[in-house]
């Protein structure tokens, strides 16, 4: 990639009907980011105010990157207010100094990217089917599920890291670079911290959407999942994680399995220094109540 291109434009903000406004901080935006991984896509850039080029700033990774700043964008007119939430974190002197990599999803490609591709590659052939089958009526494609999210990391670790680390003054290390999301994001932040524990030192996984699809009866996949915690998970002592839950719509789903990965996790030595679990009664699955809690697991990855 030409990274003159893209540092020409770090500081211009591209008009367009559909990109966010936001209320602290500004945006870079580069539309049509390249990958030889995955298809073109949005990545937008959050810099809290005062960014300067003298001081580093670690690094927020974030996925469903249209749904995170401007509910006026947003197809369901919610948003995560990550720039006004971070913005207040950041001038009360709560949290280290930081910037946001809002990566956008990609439509249709969104949960074959989102879904851990080992984790499914673990059951059975009939368990795939099933799965598919399920998918391909629920998310309304044409095609036999297939994810494809080692793609979706190896785009984020080995082209739009270098990318962000060489045209923003960043903290390059693991101990300053973080990755979140919400939903099926939420799987794909906890798979990205198992998959490369040396890129990212800790995630935030938001209502994470432990059953891959919509459905708890004869669903093979938490299993899966929890199998795939036992021997993946990362290091303790150099890694943190963040998990939260309401009870109300999908994530009505969520606080059984949830609880038992909160087993796996003691198991594997993780304590309240390094882990943390949160409940949240009443709370449904939306960017709404995800954006009330944000300071949570913003104050938790980025404490000082």
């Amino acid at each position: 990639m030409k990274i003159s291109l893209a540092a020409s434009l770090l500081f211009s903000l591209i008009v367009h009907a559909q990109m966010p406004i936001v209320t602290s901080g500004k945006i870079a935006y580069f539309e049509h980011f390249k990958s030889t991984f995955v298809d073109t896509r949005t990545v937008a850039v959050w810099l809290p105010n005062g960014y300067s080029k003298n001081e580093k700033y670690a690094v927020l990774y974030m996925h469903d990157g249209q749904m995170l700043f401007d509910a006026n964008t947003t197809w369901n007119k919610q948003a995560w207010e990550v720039d006004q939430i971070a913005g207040e974190l950041i001038s009360e002197n709560k949290i280290k100094k930081f910037i946001v990599v809002g990566i956008w999803n990609n439509g249709q490609k969104r949960h074959p990217e989102y879904f851990p591709q080992k984790v499914f590659e673990q059951l059975t052939t009939e368990q795939q089917k099933l799965v598919s089958d399920i998918l391909l009526k629920k998310e309304r494609i044409d095609t036999a599920f297939e994810p494809i999210s080692d793609s979706y990391l190896k785009f984020i670790v080995t082209e739009l890291k270098p990318f962000i680390d060489q045209t923003f003054s960043t903290r390059t290390n693991r101990q300053n670079t973080f990755i979140a999301g919400s939903s099926m994001g939420g799987l794909i932040s906890m798979y990205a911290l198992c998959e490369y524990p040396k890129v990212f030192g800790a995630a935030a996984c938001i209502s994470t959407h432990w059953t891959g699809i919509y459905q708890l009866d004869d669903n093979p996949i938490p299993e899966a999942f929890f199998n795939y915690l036992k021997r993946h998970l990362p290091n303790p002592k150099s890694h943190r994680i963040y998990f939260d839950y309401g009870d109300q719509t999908l994530d009505a789903l969520y606080p059984t399995l949830q609880k038992k990965v909160d087993t796996i996790m003691v198991a594997k030595g993780y304590t309240s220094n390094n882990w943390l679990t949160k409940f949240f009664r009443g709370k449904d699955h939306s960017e709404a109540a995800w954006a009330e809690r944000l300071y949570i697991p913003l104050e938790f990855l980025l404490r000082r």
